[in-house]
């Protein structure tokens, strides 16, 4: 017996020791700066001890700040000695005058212990997760993990993916949802790869088993929708728009990039590409057609025509938007902080943005009202006008100058805009936008190159004839370059004859002209331009050529906002702009990215291409893994980081940061950039097929399904709501492509001022046209998009906030949209019994079968509707302004129909 005791007192004693142990081992654990240290700076001491404010001259922000000397004189952290470092004795003071955080709670034992160990271990610097390389991941086996048996196992785990979500949810003790049914999956399918409700051949080849759900995901991402559904997502984060914005908002023709986008998607253009063509085509050696146009992406910035003005603040409002915008898109980054001051909570410096800016700080666009450069499209004709200019500058001159004059014939660049003149005496920038000289007026061009051409090219309408213009070199005692007469003819660029001149220089103007009245403007001149003589003057040929192309330079034709560059001569100098102010320039600083990512490539140029080789680089921790989250957010409501627009320090953690890693890792090296490869990667997981039904264990465990145990059940997006109720009712269009279309709107809605621009109702096809083609208008979105969320697109959208207002029940029943569509899905209801009737129009619009007490209420409100519509007496001349007869009982199934396109079920993915 007494050997019993003791051998249990022994056995007391080593448990305790192991605790002990234990206990002391734990406490011994090297502290983890990212996960541990960081969230304390950010929340406790960085708002004082910043990238904003550095108090005391104590900045926790980066290491190097951190350890230096303060106002103080001495460091207020000294790694290893946590006993004489400020920092420590600051927060364990007990007086609240001294104690940090200043009027703040006290830090608890806990975090004060974590901060004493990670000085005494020396104050080491880790790196944010989202910083550092992915390393390869291992797959987590889960063969004798799941906690349930072999068939339930078999029937979850379909990919890679479900191994590790099932090894999450069997940590947190859940178990994954059952498949979904299989009319449910295929509607969510649909909806997730093209935007609409299944094709009724594919869904019912699915559903009845004679096509595999592999196969349908191959035959829906192979659609041509696929492509406008993802487009849809692209353009929010693009900023597309149809119109300029700011007060004037006027029209502009981008839709070619639109369709340039869709095409993108549906030809599956490897992202890296697809990223190169839009920030960098037109510096892509021979760009085409196509890579010009993808440019266009960071032409959706606004653009101010109003009168007074200042061009280059809002030109520069546009270079700080595309900086913005790039590394929002592409980085999960919120760089806008950094415009005014150093990142408060990321390792970005306040010199670095102004780095990064100088890439975009080059390009040609200057806020103008034509908003050059401008892809201009020439038809059959004007094309082989084109081409022959071409052959003969090859014939007689080289490659290069042909290619400058194939520029200019394309973008009419580069030129010299008139709103840079300076020094005005006589004379004015008319409305803040053109060269407006009087009688005796004068003015200067500043840092002008004219390449040593014979001619220059000048863009200028004139109300007056007779004003003599001269050009001087410099100032008005300077040489005479050229003279000529204003005219007033139609053609508004002319070639004038000019002195041949090297270098840089400044243009004197002066005008005369002793016939017109005082403050009487001779000329609006826009820009003037300078290329090296055509050669082959002494060919037989040469003035055709010489007309061909001023007749081309004069000829109307469809354009394009795109990027183009500056010419060497033309670069212009950035500066840190001293808290943001554009008006108070600092330091000038050259191109480069920040070294907390990425290292430069010495092969890359300093320009916009060489920037988005620096983005596509599989040494950059962040591209990959940011379009990843972002697919991912798509299909589920949420993404892995739920933050989608932010990786930063302040972001949520990954939920299954290995996932994410092996996914991005798999897209870069595997799928080698194909977004078609990583959609399909998704959705044939288990995980993606799962049911969406809840129930209120699991909701309470996980309300926002960050562990994935059950299906994405969310509300379709404001484009896929109105495009599903057009399906349903067979009213959608399939026409693809053009110019933006004007659906039905209520009258009113636009109030265009500066113009007699109207919305127009579109007719024919164009009026049931999806609404990725919808014209919208920046200060006037269509109102019924608004009202679901959708944006105006002045900035780019990383997540659109979803919400539920009585608003949007408004709009879905009283809508003239949503009434027709309701009235044509009513007709395939009409001429059955009711009940029948009711429920084919539901199974029509919900892909599922009426239950009977939805059928008994709709029955219900058939019949009242029936009563009421009968002692109707003008029902039939033209029901709900369609300019068609309608009988009661057609009227009364348009009631129907339109409260089943109002059901949950409808307007949700399940």
């Amino acid at each position: 017996m007494k050997k019993k005791i003791f051998a249990g007192v022994i056995s007391v004693s080593a448990i305790a020791l192991i605790a002990v142990l234990w206990n002391s081992l734990q406490s011994h654990k090297k502290v983890d700066f990212s996960t541990q240290i960081k969230p304390i700076l950010n929340s406790k001491c960085i708002t004082c001890h910043g990238g904003v404010k550095q108090n005391s001259g104590f900045s926790l922000l980066f290491r190097e700040d951190a350890l230096a000397e303060n106002k103080s004189g001495k460091p207020a952290i000294i790694p290893g000695d946590a006993t004489n470092s400020e920092l420590i004795v600051r927060i364990k003071e007990e007086d609240p005058e001294l104690r940090m955080p200043y009027e703040k709670p006290k830090l608890s034992k806990e975090e004060i212990d974590l901060l004493t160990q990670w000085i005494n271990e020396g104050a080491e610097w880790g790196g944010h997760w989202a910083y550092t390389l992915p390393d390869k991941v291992a797959v987590p086996s889960v063969a004798s993990k799941a906690g349930f048996s072999v068939d339930e196992t078999s029937a979850f785990v379909q990919n890679n993916i479900d191994h590790f979500i099932l090894a999450r949810l069997e940590s947190e003790e859940l178990h994954p949802s059952p498949p979904a049914e299989l009319n449910v999956i295929a509607r969510r399918l649909a909806f997730d790869l093209t935007g609409l409700p299944p094709d009724q051949n594919i869904f019912d080849a699915f559903t009845k088993g004679q096509m595999s759900y592999e196969n349908m995901v191959d035959t829906l991402l192979a659609s041509p929708a696929y492509g406008e559904k993802w487009t849809s997502w692209w353009l929010d984060l693009a900023r597309y728009a149809d119109t300029k914005g700011y007060e004037k908002d006027q029209g502009r023709t981008m839709w070619q990039y639109r369709d340039w986008v869709i095409k993108a998607f549906n030809q599956d253009m490897p992202y890296d590409q697809f990223t190169v063509e839009q920030l960098a085509g037109d510096l892509l050696p021979d760009p085409s057609a196509d890579q010009l146009i993808a440019t266009a992406f960071h032409r959706n910035t606004m653009n101010n025509d109003e009168g007074g003005t200042e061009d280059e603040e809002f030109r520069v409002a546009t270079v700080i938007d595309r900086t913005n915008t790039t590394f929002e898109v592409w980085e999960s980054t919120t760089m806008g902080c950094v415009q005014c001051h150093s990142h408060p909570y990321d390792p970005f410096r306040h010199d670095d943005y102004y780095k990064l800016m100088s890439f975009f700080n080059n390009s040609r666009d200057e806020d103008t009202p034509s908003e050059d450069p401008n892809l201009r499209f020439y038809n059959k004709e004007q094309q082989e006008k084109a081409n022959s200019v071409n052959r003969w500058l090859l014939d007689h001159g080289s490659e290069e100058l042909a290619r400058k004059y194939t520029d200019f014939m394309t973008f009419m660049e580069p030129k010299y805009q008139a709103h840079n003149c300076t020094e005005f005496v006589n004379g004015e920038l008319a409305d803040t936008k053109w060269l407006a000289l009087w009688d005796d007026g004068s003015c200067t061009l500043k840092n002008v190159n004219t390449q040593g051409a014979g001619f220059m090219y000048m863009n200028y309408r004139a109300n007056i004839d007779g004003t003599k213009m001269t050009i001087r070199k410099n100032n008005a005692n300077g040489e005479i370059l050229a003279e000529f007469t204003i005219d007033k003819t139609k053609t508004t660029i002319r070639k004038i004859p000019f002195k041949k001149i090297d270098g840089t220089i400044d243009l004197y103007f002066e005008a005369n002209n002793d016939r017109i009245p005082k403050q009487t403007s001779t000329s609006f001149i826009t820009w003037i331009a300078f290329l090296e003589d055509m050669p082959g003057s002494d060919q037989r040929g040469y003035e055709t050529i010489n007309t061909a192309f001023l007749d081309l330079l004069n000829t109307p034709t469809p354009q394009l906002p795109i990027m183009v560059e500056n010419k060497d001569y033309m670069a212009r100098t950035t500066q840190v702009f001293e808290r943001g102010n554009w008006l108070a320039k600092g330091d000038t600083v050259q191109p480069s990215t920040p070294p907390v990512l990425n290292s430069w490539d010495s092969k890359w140029p300093k320009n916009r291409y060489g920037l988005s080789q620096w983005i596509v680089s599989k040494e950059n921790p962040l591209t990959a893994r940011t379009l990843v989250n972002r697919v991912w957010d798509q299909l589920f409501g949420r993404g892995i980081v739920a933050t989608v627009e932010d990786m930063g320090t302040q972001s949520e953690p990954p939920t299954h940061p290995e996932l994410l890693d092996w996914l991005a890792l798999r897209f870069m090296n595997e799928d080698h950039w194909s977004i078609k490869a990583l959609v399909k990667d998704i959705v044939m997981s288990g995980t993606y097929r799962q049911s969406s039904k809840n129930s209120p264990e699991l909701y309470q465990r996980d309300p926002q399904n960050q562990m994935y145990a059950r299906g994405p059940r969310l509300r379709l997006t404001a484009e896929q709501i109105r495009d599903q109720a057009l399906a349903v009712s067979g009213l959608l269009s399939p026409k693809m492509y053009g110019p933006g279309v004007m659906p039905p709107q209520p009258d009113g809605i636009w109030q265009s001022v500066y113009s007699n621009e109207k919305w127009t109702e579109s007719k024919g096809d164009d009026k049931y046209r999806r609404a990725v083609y919808t014209y919208l208008k920046r200060t006037s979105p269509y109102p019924s998009f608004i009202t679901f969320d959708a944006g105006s697109r002045e900035v780019c959208t990383v997540r659109r906030t979803v919400t539920n207002t009585p608003l949007q029940a408004l709009v879905t029943l009283n809508d003239p949209v949503y009434l027709e569509a309701a009235y044509h899905l009513a007709k395939s209801m009409e001429g059955l019994e009711v009940g029948d009737g009711i429920s084919k129009g539901y199974e029509k619009a919900t892909y599922s079968k009426i239950n009977p007490e939805k059928l008994k209420a709709l029955k219900e409100l058939y019949h009242k509707s029936l009563a009421e519509f009968k002692s109707e007496e003008n029902l039939g001349q033209n029901f709900l302004g369609l300019g068609e007869k309608s009988s009661p009982e057609l009227a009364a199934f348009t009631v129907v129909a339109s409260a089943i396109m109002n059901l949950d079920e409808f307007l949700s993915k399940a």
